[in-house]
């Protein structure tokens, strides 16, 4: 081999290597990237909700009528559906200027042995909401029940009834929920008819405490002895000029308060960044949390593909621990 052959070969190896350490220190190689789930096929979604049951992943999603995909792995989806075929009367009643049939942040979770999904009815700017609810006791079948409503809000409150959350704790049921106003709530259900237990009231959790509360999408699961709230900030729902992340915190108390790892609390506007903008993918937010076939955590949640005109795109993750028990 010519001295000029080995000069190319060393320079070429040296500039991969360079450029191999320089993407770690900048992050474009990461733990983060290693833990995505290589998701493919029907990988529209927008404010995912995802459960593993009967040997396949459900996904529930923001659609007309509530979407609904569902996977062997996890990673190639099909089967795109939806729970309703058209929209329930009662829905008017609460939200008079519902015009459309857009179903947002379902919640899907199963308890006594029923499949149930919590989900949201409202407009654009809006607090004139209602969560409703519907249940199944087969996922496959794509027959639900519809249960009617749980809880409704009006420009009168200071909370938005949308993007709930569902959380079962020491015998006990709750419903987390919240967008903008004054922030995110919790509130305790019927543990029989998980509609909202009578003289329960609203307790506040999370607060960006700005004038504009960009805060939303709200999730809450317990692992390590801690409560962990996962929720969106700033602004969802524009394409590629989306500003959403994912962000967290946690406590020992399911009704907190939540600190990040900065020690600051979430009702006094900490959070912790999980999720951020990067690369291509642009606003990850409208997450939720669920268990893998083999028992472990992972995160789902959609970003807008700057490679797709900003289409709407499902993520999971695995969702890993620190020693200290922190999440990335």
């Amino acid at each position: 081999m010519k001295k000029t052959h080995k000069i190319f070969i060393c320079t070429a190896l040296t500039s991969v290597l360079i450029f191999f350490l320089s993407a770690c220190v900048s992050g474009e190689i990461s733990q983060e990237d290693t833990s995505l789930w290589k998701v493919s096929s029907s990988t529209f979604s927008h404010d995912p909700s995802i459960i593993y049951a009967d040997g396949y992943y459900h996904q529930f999603y923001t659609a007309n009528g509530i979407g609904h995909s569902y996977s062997l792995d996890g990673k190639n989806w099909s089967g795109a559906r939806s729970v309703f075929t058209m929209a329930p009367r009662w829905w008017k009643t609460y939200v008079p200027s519902k015009t459309d049939f857009n179903t947002w942040a379902p919640d899907v979770v199963k308890y006594n042995d029923k499949y149930y999904v919590f989900y949201s009815v409202s407009t654009f700017g809006s607090n004139t909401s209602c969560i409703g609810l519907a249940s199944t006791t087969d996922l496959m079948s794509n027959v639900w029940e519809d249960l009617g409503v749980v809880m409704a809000s009006s420009t009168s409150d200071t909370y938005n009834c949308i993007d709930p959350s569902f959380i079962e704790d020491s015998g006990k049921t709750y419903m987390a929920f919240g967008s903008w106003w004054k922030g995110l709530y919790i509130i305790e259900l019927d543990s029989t008819t998980l509609k909202v237990k009578d003289n329960s009231k609203p307790v506040l959790l999370a607060s960006r405490e700005a004038s504009s509360n960009a805060i939303e999408g709200v999730t809450i699961f317990k692992e390590n002895n801690y409560y962990y709230l996962l929720a969106s900030y700033d602004l969802c729902c524009r394409g590629t000029q989306s500003t959403y992340s994912t962000r967290y915190g946690r406590s020992e108390n399911l009704f907190g308060p939540y600190i990040d790892e900065n020690g600051k609390e979430m009702i006094k506007g900490g959070g912790t960044i999980l999720l951020s903008s990067k690369g291509t993918r642009i606003g990850p937010g409208g997450e939720d949390v669920f268990k893998t076939e083999n028992g472990s955590w992972a995160l789902c949640a959609h970003y807008y593909d700057a490679l797709q005109n900003g289409r709407a795109t499902l993520l999971i993750k695995d969702l890993n621990f620190t020693e200290d028990f922190w999440l990335y």
